[in-house]
């Protein structure tokens, strides 16, 4: 099973852990956890793009990926785009563990 936890929208910053393996399929086929990477590596590019942003990036192996961004100066720009990628990974998340309640649990924190 695949642990989602997200915090963002506090202090202009996100955060976004996930650890394991959803075992929907055998690996390299896995759908479920094809799923949640696209979500999660894709919302860790953007924030990487945008500007007035710092991010710490970390995959150290495979079923283990976190990330945390941070505005560099408080702006309401800033975050308002912080908050829509959290509003994007919390939707695409929740669908998915509704989807697939045996394979991932999320959480906000």
């Amino acid at each position: 099973m695949i642990s989602i936890a997200l915090s963002y929208g506090k202090n202009c910053a996100i955060k976004c852990k996930a650890n394991g393996h959803a075992n929907f399929s055998k690996k390299g086929e896995d759908i479920v956890c094809s799923a949640v990477t696209v979500l999660l590596r894709t919302a860790a590019e953007v924030l990487s793009h945008t500007e007035n942003v710092s991010l710490i990036f970390s995959a150290p192996s495979r079923g283990n990926l976190s990330f945390e961004a941070s505005a560099k100066s408080e702006s309401d720009k800033t975050h308002l785009q912080i908050e829509c990628i959290g509003d994007f990974l919390r939707t695409g998340l929740k669908a998915l563990t509704k989807e697939f309640p045996e394979n991932v649990v999320f959480t906000e924190e």
